[in-house]
């Protein structure tokens, strides 16, 4: 945790995939009213990242994290929030009941990553068609190629 001037610039917590609703709850009852963001991360590519060992001897790192930005307006005081989820198991629970606001964010994350959020009211696609195949924002995702036509260029 870091501060400048008296303030709290950052709150980071690795917090346990089983321990992650409990978490909400108790920050949720210590004023961090608002849930400013929810978003994903696929380390596929590094999976040999490096933490500080005080955290990688309590969590271990997975391919996927779960990021969640909590905001206290009262308290002018942010934490973040950092979730492991393996690959082999693509689900969390939904933070839904107590933040509905996420309600689009998991909806995104589970069209881009294929992260399932256990309890969500309503977990279908968002931003791409229903019928789409695959997660777009999965380092393994095929990016594909569209031929470009040249007006006048040989075929």
């Amino acid at each position: 945790m870091s501060q400048i001037s008296g303030h709290v610039i950052d709150d980071v917590r690795f917090v346990a995939k089983d321990e992650y609703l409990k978490t909400l709850t108790a920050l949720r009852s210590e004023g961090f009213e608002m849930c400013v963001d929810l978003t994903a991360v696929d380390y596929l590519t590094h999976p040999g990242r490096t933490l500080a060992p005080e955290i990688t001897d309590q969590i271990i790192l997975e391919r996927f994290e779960i990021v969640v930005n909590l905001l206290s307006l009262s308290q002018r005081r942010r934490v973040r929030l950092r979730v492991q989820v393996a690959a082999s198991d693509t689900t969390i629970d939904s933070a839904f009941d107590l933040y509905p606001g996420t309600e689009a964010m998991e909806r995104e994350v589970f069209d881009m990553f294929g992260v399932t959020f256990n309890g969500h009211p309503d977990l279908t696609r968002i931003l791409m068609p229903e019928d789409w195949v695959g997660y777009p924002l999965r380092k393994d995702y095929s990016l594909g190629e569209i031929p470009v036509q040249f007006k006048g260029a040989a075929s």
